[in-house]
Formats: structure tokens, C-alpha cells, sequence
């Protein structure tokens, strides 16, 4: 009799747990869908702006697909480099109009 009594209880416990996880992991889903549910809600409400406003979807074309239109100038300027290029001097190294002589002397713009 008692160890009957001591199986049901430890099967007790861990149906107890297994609920308690299942209850955990149910209330992680229902977070995740709701947060899910308000991102349908804001692209839902982006779709609609584009497809009422021809001036967001004109921009939105421009920032992420860069695209343009007919007639604009396009400039591309070239990646920035963390080193000039061999064989050129750097914006302030030597050579430079704003190159310092020495420690304690002023700029020259002579050059």
C-alpha cells in the first residue's frame, strides 16, 4: 500500500510539472503571437500609406532601393579609406598646404 501511495505521488509531481511547463510555454506563444499580431498590424498600415500616398512610396523607393528618377543627377562618392592611397601624401602630412613646421609654430599657407 504505501509504495502505491508513494508512486501516485511522484506521478502527481511530475504531471504538476509537466503542466506548470506547458502553462510556461502556452504563455510564451501567446506573447509571441501577439507580438507577431502588432507587426501585421504596423506593415498592414505601411502597405496602406503606400498604396495612398504616392510621395511615401517615391521615397520609400529612393532610401532602400535607390532608385531615381528620370532626370536626376546621381553622384556616387567613392568609400572612405583609412589610409591615402601609396604614393600620396595624407590630407595632413607633409606636403599639405596646413602642414605644421614644428611643434610650436604656426601653420604655413605659402605652399
Amino acid at each position: 500500500m504505501f509504495s502505491l501511495l508513494a508512486l501516485l505521488a511522484t506521478a502527481g509531481v511530475k504531471s504538476y510539472r509537466d503542466l506548470a511547463q506547458a502553462r510556461a510555454h502556452e504563455a510564451d506563444l501567446a506573447e509571441r503571437i501577439a507580438a507577431a499580431e502588432a507587426r501585421i498590424r504596423i506593415l498592414r498600415g505601411d502597405v496602406r500609406r503606400m498604396a495612398q500616398d504616392p510621395l511615401t512610396l517615391e521615397r520609400l523607393a529612393r532610401e532602400n532601393l535607390g532608385m531615381v528618377k528620370p532626370g536626376d543627377v546621381v553622384i556616387v562618392l567613392p568609400e572612405e579609406r583609412s589610409e591615402p592611397p601609396a604614393g600620396r601624401p595624407s590630407a595632413d602630412g607633409p606636403g599639405h598646404p596646413l602642414t605644421h613646421e614644428g611643434p610650436d609654430e604656426p601653420p604655413r599657407h605659402d605652399r
